[in-house]
């Protein structure tokens, strides 16, 4: 209507003022309501092709995007890693929670359990550990025994044998046989300690740290499942709608726990889909303005920080069925990011709120370009003019949204 009003100066106006002083003619007498169309056909087609201009002008330099909202991320409250019955509650239904604090325990008996198996079999590996300790010693003592009795017995055969070297006969070939056959014996028994002596250190020494190191890995994860039942505040934030009562089952994958919402969630910038038809005009660094239901009568500056290059309506996985475009939601925006021009802009406003933003476009570094025709210029200059008509249009709309919440909705 705006629009229509600022064209109808341009056209009608100068048309009946011709008519009138030019001409002579009168209303309700030569221009009458039957030859109005007749009389005034220039302005009236003129007005409609300049109206139909300046709009379509406007709100494509310069467009605006009413699904604009704040969203902002939760973060699911759940168990990791078990599942099971709850057996206590620290949070009520809202309440404002740091990182770390204990929101709710699950039943952890069979994690005790387990815990305390693990517990017992370090124990186990530690007394295993000293005895055979204790059997590194024996076998060091054995080995020294099987040492001295094979001496003893080549000594035996040593003298027996040299008996015989000097005195033919004087000692029985049998007897040295013997002796050399029990040294023999001797030295089977001295390698069989040697054996049992290695044994017992590549226990000590590998096995039985090797099992310890197993046991206290089992005792870690024990540990870790244990811990795992005590459900935590991974960031700062508040938690909300918590309904979680003592008995409740709670399972990652079928039914969390509750949300967590950070701090700042959904304050620091503001989320628009504009049209598909804006994709060329939307860039980064423009400069927008927004009202939001949470707080009417309020204009707050916004710029334009990032764009989406991609419309989640063309979207799809892979499936069993093949692509029908005819099925595509439609028609799609690209989406924007947008923060507020100062700091604290955004206080007061609810996230999640409802918002109407303007973005309008800025030609003032490529009018000041000095290789830029005059034509051109002036022509620029009409495209960031108009911005101020939708300026004023978010305005009445930021004034009149109230009344149509309040009144013209049904209330």
């Amino acid at each position: 209507m705006f629009e229509l009003m600022f064209c109808s100066l341009l056209t009608i106006v100068p048309d009946y003022l011709y008519r009138r002083y030019a001409q002579g003619k009168r209303f309700g007498k030569e221009i009458t309501f039957y030859s109005v169309w007749y009389e005034l056909r220039w302005g009236i087609t003129g007005c409609l092709m300049l109206t139909v201009s300046l709009i379509t002008m406007i709100f494509y330099f310069h467009p605006t995007a009413e699904s604009a909202t704040l969203y902002f991320r939760t973060v699911p409250i759940m168990p990791v890693g078990v599942a099971g019955r709850v057996a206590e509650v620290n949070v009520g239904f809202s309440a404002a929670v740091k990182k770390g604090d204990v929101l709710f325990k699950l039943d952890s008996m069979k994690q005790e359990a387990a815990l305390e198996t693990a517990k017992r079999k370090s124990a186990e590996v530690d007394a295993s550990l000293i005895s055979a300790r204790a059997d590194v010693v024996k076998a060091d003592a054995q080995v020294g025994e099987a040492k001295a009795s094979l001496q003893q017995a080549k000594d035996e055969l040593d003298v027996k044998s040299e008996l015989q070297r000097r005195n033919p006969g004087i000692v029985p070939q049998r007897d040295i046989e013997k002796l050399q056959v029990l040294v023999d014996q001797r030295q089977s028994g001295v390698d069989s300690a040697n054996a049992s002596k290695e044994s017992a250190v590549l226990r000590v020494s590998t096995l039985l740290p090797a099992e310890k190191a197993s046991a206290e890995a089992a005792l870690a994860e024990a540990q870790v499942l244990l811990d795992q039942t005590i459900v935590r505040a991974g960031v700062d934030g508040r938690v909300e709608q918590f309904l979680l009562r003592v008995g409740d089952v709670v399972n990652q994958l079928l039914r969390p726990a509750g949300v967590l919402i950070p701090d700042g969630a959904g304050r620091r910038g503001l989320q628009a889909g504009f049209g598909q038809i804006e994709a060329g005009v939307i860039k980064e660094g423009m400069v927008a303005e927004a009202t939001c239901i949470s707080k009417p009568w309020v204009i707050i500056p916004m710029v334009v920080t990032t764009v989406q290059d991609y419309i989640a309506a063309g979207q799809f996985q892979g499936g069993q069925q093949l692509l029908e475009a005819q099925n595509a939601v439609q028609p799609g925006t690209i989406l924007a990011f947008l923060e507020p021009l100062y700091k604290g802009g955004l206080e007061g406003v609810t996230p999640g709120s409802a918002c109407i933003v303007n973005a309008y476009t800025s030609n003032h570094e490529e009018i000041s370009a000095k290789d830029t025709p005059t034509s051109r210029a002036i022509a620029l200059h009409v495209v960031d003019g108009v911005g101020l008509v939708h300026a004023l249009l978010l305005r009445i709309q930021a004034l009149l949204l109230p009344i149509k919440t309040l009144v013209l909705s049904g209330h």
